[in-house]
């Protein structure tokens, strides 16, 4: 039996029609208050896929989120941020029954034709955590909830005041802060949350340590990102933001590091040939090892050998 295929929201107004809500006040954008969710009568599909940027600000509301093959329950004072055309839902089984009574927070909807022809529409796709996974959410303070729910709240008055040649501009504006500090409470979230991101450092090291060791190596060559993170069962986005924080280095660079490193090693304890240590470690052309073993050391395979001898 196949599985179901994700319904496809492609506007705000379907998307205000499927919650039980009434016809959004822009077509193009529209904040949401989730008490007027959890009063109305929608009935939204339990997989769905929207065609707009959500970012959304739930407390309370003690629902199981599906997001891609895992479910995650969604905890009080947390953001998400999802991209046009990515799959959420909520899983269909009676054993896990959302509970709304006390859910409450905010949340903003922008199509991308609201950002047409706008440097935002551009700017929006360098914010990493668009592309995070559920269980990755950005957990707020007290303090940042307010901060938040209060640019969610101005967003909403502009929009719903008289619209002039003025509005639209002031709308991206808040749009923009917003964004701007849900990346410093992203960055503050990775220093503070610092037991649990050492511990993936670890896991991280000891992932490479353990592959660069094993036969994998030679038959599948160097580890992709995507390998990485899925290893860590961590999306590629987030594993490479909380890295490039905690120490100042993206994944790639960690995955070249450890290669450095084993080859430094082949090259001053072993009488492997370059060629042989470059097969060794995934290269297909030992040219590819040399010029990255000298861009990375500032020697060449054979100058750092003969500085053994």
């Amino acid at each position: 039996m196949s599985a179901i295929e994700p319904y496809r929201i492609k506007t705000i107004s379907e998307f205000h029609h499927l919650t039980g809500l009434p016809r959004p006040e822009h077509l193009l954008i529209s904040v949401i208050n989730m008490e007027d969710v959890k009063r109305s009568s929608g009935k939204m599909p339990a997989s769905r896929i929207l065609d707009f940027y959500t970012i959304t600000l739930k407390r309370n509301c003690g629902s199981y989120f599906k997001y891609g093959q895992h479910e995650y329950v969604a905890q009080s004072g947390v953001m998400y941020f999802m991209a046009p055309g990515q799959v959420l839902g909520l899983p269909e089984t009676d054993e896990k029954e959302t509970k709304t009574t006390d859910m409450s927070g905010w949340g903003l909807y922008i199509h991308p034709d609201f950002l047409w022809n706008l440097p935002l529409a551009k700017r929006i796709k360098k914010y990493e955590y668009f592309n995070y996974s559920v269980n990755e959410a950005l957990w707020l303070t007290e303090k940042e909830e307010t901060i938040i729910i209060g640019m969610m709240q101005n967003i909403q008055t502009e929009y719903l005041a008289n619209m002039d040649n003025f509005s639209q501009d002031i709308i991206i504006s808040v749009v923009e802060t917003l964004l701007n500090y849900a990346d410093r409470f992203y960055h503050r979230q990775f220093l503070t949350r610092k037991i649990e991101n050492h511990q993936i450092l670890d896991r991280l090291e000891d992932l490479l340590t353990n592959y660069f060791n094993s036969t994998d190596l030679l038959t599948l060559g160097l580890p992709s990102v995507k390998f990485i993170a899925q290893k860590l069962n961590i999306s590629p986005n987030y594993l490479s933001s909380l890295l490039k924080v905690l120490s100042g280095r993206n994944t790639q660079q960690h995955i070249q590091d450890k290669m450095i490193e084993t080859a430094k090693e082949k090259i001053s304890t072993t009488e492997l040939s370059v060629s042989e240590i470059s097969y060794a470690l995934g290269f297909e052309h030992p040219q590819s090892f040399s010029r990255l073993f000298k861009a990375k050391t500032g020697f060449s395979p054979l100058a750092f050998r003969h500085a053994f001898n």
